[in-house]
């Protein structure tokens, strides 16, 4: 077994709801420094995992495990963290409660300071929804944070990024066999749907036109849409699929106790120094977006990054350009 896993016990969720028994499937690289503040935090996105992080850090590189303590959280709906697929009845399924991003931080902050022993974090950064759980921690615990660097990412889910999100879980439960999640064998029909629609948004216009698909493997469109269907009808469960994409729809910094849907007071709030890297030709995260959350964080430095890459510019090995201007920047923030 290649993690750990933090048992929680039953934790009040932001909705009024309890989840039973919760727990965090993690892994560590490095080790903690004598000052416990040598800490980079990388949550994971929306299909990816604590493996799928190890992409962004290495022996040589600006999270390098040799320097710093590096803790790779997986997102409660991914099948490894508390999920609708690893949780017992009532809440198994369709009946696993919704989980904000704001259950999410309160949790991994469990995990850092109460069980890791982490008295400051030097970096949270990640890519697409691990990039929104980054300003998370920044504004939900101003004081523990010394930088993020969210990319490929926002603050609060727009709305052109929920409909998006609409249409996916649309085509998945469509399916014949989705019966309101209780089905009895996977909706393939309806996850091969959900895999094609998605295809269709992670890369941009320009990736497509230029044929850059075949840059990475694939001799055809179609090629492409089979793996890309293979992938999602073989490795993930259709509840954990929603019960994540419900995450990310409701992302939004501001909701809660502290801020009260205040996403001004929210950004305002972020004492981390912030570096925001959209890629310009992404379609769920458009840099728009971050242009007008940098007005309202102190400092922000605002670096958009032009690649026909697409949303998935930022995964390991498809850009070398965005991984090496992300190199960079991570270095800047360590640094300080």
């Amino acid at each position: 077994m290649d993690y750990e896993k933090f048992e929680l016990g039953d934790v009040s969720l932001l909705s009024g709801e309890e989840l039973n028994s919760a727990f965090l499937i993690y892994k560590t690289y490095g080790k903690l420094n004598k000052g416990k503040d040598n800490v980079v935090v990388m949550p994971t996105f929306y299909t990816g995992s604590h493996q799928r992080n190890e992409g962004f850090f290495g022996e040589g590189r600006a999270i390098d495990p040799a320097k710093y303590f590096i803790v790779s959280i997986n997102l409660f709906g991914n099948g490894l963290s508390s999920s609708p697929s690893n949780s017992k009845s009532p809440q198994d399924g369709p009946r696993f409660p919704r989980i904000s991003l704001w259950d999410n931080i309160a949790c991994q902050y469990k995990l850092l300071k109460e069980h890791l022993g982490v008295e400051k974090i030097a970096l949270v950064t990640g890519w697409s929804m691990a990039g929104c759980q980054a300003y998370q921690w920044a504004a939900q615990y101003p004081d523990f944070v010394k930088a993020i660097l969210p990319f490929c990412a926002s603050a609060k889910t727009s709305p052109h990024n929920h409909v998006f999100l609409e249409g996916v879980k649309a085509a998945l439960c469509a399916d014949q066999n989705w019966n309101n999640g209780d089905y009895s064998s996977p909706p393939v029909a309806g996850l091969k749907a959900f895999a094609r629609v998605y295809a269709g948004w992670a890369f941009s216009q320009t990736f497509y036109r230029n044929s850059l698909f075949k840059e990475i493997g694939y001799d055809s469109l179609e090629d492409l849409l089979i793996d890309w269907e293979e992938d999602h009808s073989k490795n993930w469960d259709a509840n954990n699929l929603l019960c994540k994409l419900d995450t990310w729809q409701t992302s939004d910094i501001s909701v809660g106790p502290i801020y009260n849907g205040n996403i001004e007071m929210a950004l305002n709030a972020i004492k981390a120094k912030t570096i925001l890297m959209p890629c310009m030709h992404d379609l769920y995260f458009p840099p728009e977006d971050n242009e007008i959350e940098a007005g309202y964080i102190n400092g922000a430095d605002f670096r958009p990054f032009d690649s026909p890459w697409g949303h998935c510019a930022a995964n390991p090995g498809n850009d070398p350009d965005f991984t090496a201007e992300l190199e960079r920047a991570i270095n800047e923030l360590l640094e300080e």
